[in-house]
């Protein structure tokens, strides 16, 4: 199993070129962010390059899927995504939905598939993957319009782009859905990036009833051989926590 640091939700609060150089320290060999427009775009580059680190996802600019008033922004924020996807040799770009308007559920819907049909061009011409990510609407993200892998994997059908796949995070499916391991195996090609936190309180993967375990046995025999991005609120040290994830997958 191959493991991505969220540098954002790990070491939340301090400069993206100090929180690299503390991923890399803890062992772990890639790393991901949300926004990048905050973000020390060169900086990153050159202690990525300095360490030889992966950066495996990134946010793309703009995140209202659900609005078509929205359109043009949208793919316009995407085209300076893949630009600085590109300049940081990242081939994975998150993208979300937005809340819901309020509007009627199936116009939303079919905003998200026309926008990510065009945004798949965009994608597919730069060699990129987008990943449409499902977030859970009980603790987290009430208002959002994504919840439900059944339904993204469903608007993911309707695009029908190998270059749009599912951020399949698996602790907002668990709040979601409980059972995760069954729709993972059966959607194993439709998945470009997992998530993981424990559950409750989103913090290291032994602290909660979520066990990560079988989960991660499941996964691996799928043969996934991509990444599972740690994205949790550390409780503890962050260096300690991604040690101990990395040594528990090493023993297995």
């Amino acid at each position: 199993m191959k493991f991505s640091v969220c540098i954002d939700a790990l070491y939340n609060g301090r400069p993206s070129v100090e929180a690299i150089r503390a991923v890399h320290e803890a062992g772990a060999e890639a790393f991901e962010f949300w926004s990048w427009t905050n973000k020390d775009v060169e900086g990153i580059r050159s202690v990525k390059d300095e360490l030889r680190l992966s950066l495996t996802t990134l946010l793309t600019k703009s995140n209202n899927l659900v609005d078509p008033a929205h359109r043009e922004e949208y793919l316009d924020g995407l085209r300076e995504t893949v630009e600085i996807a590109r300049r940081l040799g990242c081939s994975r770009i998150l993208t979300t939905t937005g809340q819901d308007t309020g509007g009627p559920r199936a116009e939303q819907y079919r905003s998200i598939v026309e926008r990510l049909k065009e945004a798949s061009a965009i994608a597919e011409k730069a060699g990129m993957t987008l990943l449409l990510e499902p977030l859970n609407t009980k603790v987290d993200h009430p208002g959002y319009f994504l919840s439900s892998s059944e339904e993204a994997f469903s608007i993911l059908r309707e695009v029908g782009s190998p270059s749009v796949k599912l951020l399949f995070d698996i602790y907002h499916q668990y709040i979601t859905e409980g059972e995760v391991i069954g729709t993972i195996r059966e959607h194993i090609g439709s998945i470009g990036h997992f998530h993981a936190a424990g559950y409750p309180g989103r913090h290291e993967l032994h602290i909660g009833e979520i066990d990560y375990g079988p989960i991660f046995s499941a996964i691996r025999d799928t043969g996934y051989d991509g990444y599972v991005g740690l994205e949790y609120f550390p409780a503890g040290e962050p260096g300690e926590g991604i040690r101990t994830i990395i040594g528990r997958q090493k023993a297995l």
